[in-house]
Parts: C-alpha cells; structure tokens; sequence
C-alpha cells in the first residue's frame, strides 16, 4: 500500500532514518491500532534536479522497492524512500537495490 497523507510521512520522519549514498530511508513501526501490511511512500525534493529528474528518481525508488519490500521489509512498518541528488537518478540500479536491502538491515538491526 502507497502512503498518501503528508500525516504518515510526517510519521515517519519521526521514526528510524538510514542513508545510503543512493537513498535516505525513514521507517516507523505502527502501533497495533492501526492498519497490517507494509505501507511506503516515495519523495524528492527540488535539490535533485527539475521535475523529468525527480519523477526519474521516483520511478527507480518505487521499482527498488517493488523488488525489495516483499522480502526484506517488515509487516506493520511504514517506510518513505527518499531521494537523493544527483545519485538516485544516475547510480546503476543493482547499486541501488544493495543500498535499499543495506538500509533496511540497519533499521530492523
């Protein structure tokens, strides 16, 4: 499920941050309130670049996490993949994927 409301990323920013030199992760676990399942949203800020460059970033964040969530994230979380400038958008992919599976191993550590 894609987190939506600014409230859930606002959430996370709150919760476990973890960088990598291709993405900032922000992760929170939800209490036992609220809804199963892992959720994510996906963000840029202007600093990477215009708006072809941002919605490139995000295309990538949102197929890494495609591959990577299903095994390696954790049911009951909200993560909010952020990207970075200048190397989210121009790193090879498999470096990508390794910085997210990285990233999420020193959350749940």
């Amino acid at each position: 499920m894609v987190l939506k409301k600014r409230a859930d990323f606002v959430r996370a920013s709150h919760g476990q941050r973890c960088g990598t030199p291709g993405i900032h992760l922000q992760a929170r676990q939800r209490s036992e309130g609220e809804a199963s399942g892992i959720r994510v949203g996906f963000t840029c800020s202007k600093k990477v670049g215009n708006a072809v460059a941002r919605n490139r970033a995000k295309r990538r964040l949102r197929e890494a996490a495609r591959l990577v969530l299903p095994e390696h994230g954790r049911d009951g979380w909200d993560y909010v993949l952020v990207g970075r400038k200048d190397m989210t958008a121009s790193l090879p992919f498999d470096t990508l994927i390794t910085d997210l599976k990285r990233a999420l191993k020193r959350v749940h550590a």
